[in-house]
């Protein structure tokens, strides 16, 4: 199973992305409902294609329990709801990966020992396993440079690693 966050659910569905790791992921696709909600409700491009994705139950939203860790987790490493329950979700069901792109929720991942992905591994993945081919694969990197907050290092390194592929 894994969990993600309302940032990489966005960057893979704005990369036309997110279905292809959905339908080829063969466990469960978790988001806490404050993520659902966030993403059900504000108006992006590929809102449609997350909401159908939550109606095809092809992603579930779950309630986080504990409350006040999540409200520990915002305080102690500055990061938002959603990325603070993603992460107190994995905790209450035992759950090994979180999907993030966001900086301080990776920092807390690493400092909890929580396994963690993010959509640019994501979209290495898929091409290291043929889902994508190179062009298709640059050209998505190229789109998330320049829709996501990565490095350019972080974008140059992905780069090199798609070329240097199949």
């Amino acid at each position: 199973m894994i969990i993600f966050d309302a940032s990489t659910l966005i960057l893979l569905a704005k990369i036309d992305l997110l279905e292809l790791f959905i339908f080829n992921f063969q466990q469960k696709v978790l988001v806490p409902e404050s993520v659902a909600s966030e993403v059900r409700q504000v108006e992006y491009e590929d809102s449609p294609i997350i909401r159908k994705l939550f109606e095809d139950k092809k992603i579930t939203a779950l309630k986080v329990k504990n409350k006040k860790q999540s409200d520990k987790l915002m305080l102690d490493f500055n990061i938002d709801q959603g990325e603070a329950e993603a992460i107190s979700l994995a905790i209450q069901e035992n759950i090994r990966f979180i999907a993030t792109d966001d900086r301080n929720a990776i920092r807390a991942c690493k400092m909890l020992k929580i396994e963690f992905i993010t959509a640019i591994a994501v979209l290495i993945r898929a091409f290291e396993k043929q889902l994508i081919d190179k062009n298709e694969a640059l050209l998505k990197l190229q789109r998330l440079g320049y829709i996501g907050r990565y490095g350019k290092a972080i974008i140059a390194d992905a780069e090199r690693q798609i070329k240097g592929g199949i």
